[in-house]
């Protein structure tokens, strides 16, 4: 119980409870362990519940009918996910799988409710983080459909920098054929599209990390 009241005392989604609540919260979590590449749920499932990452990766996505995979986000530790479930109910619109061992709190729907219908400022943070991922998925709705493929990769690069608060340099924390998947391209276009803006200057690649070297002509893309 310790630990998941710290996991929650230090989320954004849990900020400013006083203590008595947080336990409230933390008496209806389950703590869930996944393997690397399991599946957590499926699109069409029934919304249970929603989930909040203590560790490992999470990737949410769609498949076309061709079976093409799609990635809509990917989510690290103390991020949600899963949450429109808890005002809406309807079956889970996306499939959610682990991209690394992962460690999970799910929080049932109908107990979650109550206590948000219990506690107005856990109401208003609930609205704060569906606004922050609204913002998110208008942002990448924007690059797939009026961006080129090098472009959604410097407003990801840029991402990354403001994420990780670094001026010259990213670390990509997913593999280059996840990455590929949510820039909405192919793995071997992505490789092409490094190994072009190495050559023009842009960046250099060494392994995970990506030097920055030219940022403003990279924001230009």
């Amino acid at each position: 119980m310790r630990k998941e009241n710290e996991l929650l005392g230090s989320n954004f989604l849990f900020a400013g409870l006083p203590a008595e609540q947080l336990r409230n919260i933390a008496e209806i979590s389950v703590r869930k362990q996944y393997a690397k590449g399991a599946a957590i749920f499926h699109e069409g499932d029934p919304g249970i519940g929603f989930y909040l990452v203590a560790s490992g990766k999470v990737k949410i996505f769609k498949v076309s009918f061709d079976g093409k995979e799609q990635i809509l986000h990917i989510f690290g530790p103390g991020e949600p996910f899963g949450e429109v479930a808890v005002f809406h109910g309807a079956p889970f619109p996306a499939n959610a799988e682990t991209l690394t061992e992962a460690e999970l709190s799910f929080f049932p729907r109908a107990e979650f409710a109550a206590l948000v219908a219990a506690t107005p400022s856990l109401a208003l943070n609930m609205l704060a983080v569906l606004s922050l991922r609204l913002r998110r998925f208008a942002a990448q709705i924007e690059n797939l459909a009026l961006k080129e493929v090098p472009g959604r990769l410097a407003s990801h690069l840029q991402y990354l920098m403001d994420e990780q608060h670094r001026q010259d340099k990213v670390i990509l924390d997913i593999p280059k054929g996840q990455l590929a998947s949510l820039l909405g391209t192919s793995a071997e276009t992505l490789s092409r599209i490094f190994n072009r803006m190495s050559e023009e200057g842009l960046i250099r690649v060494e392994g995970k990390t990506i030097f920055i070297l030219r940022p403003e002509e990279l924001q230009g893309r």
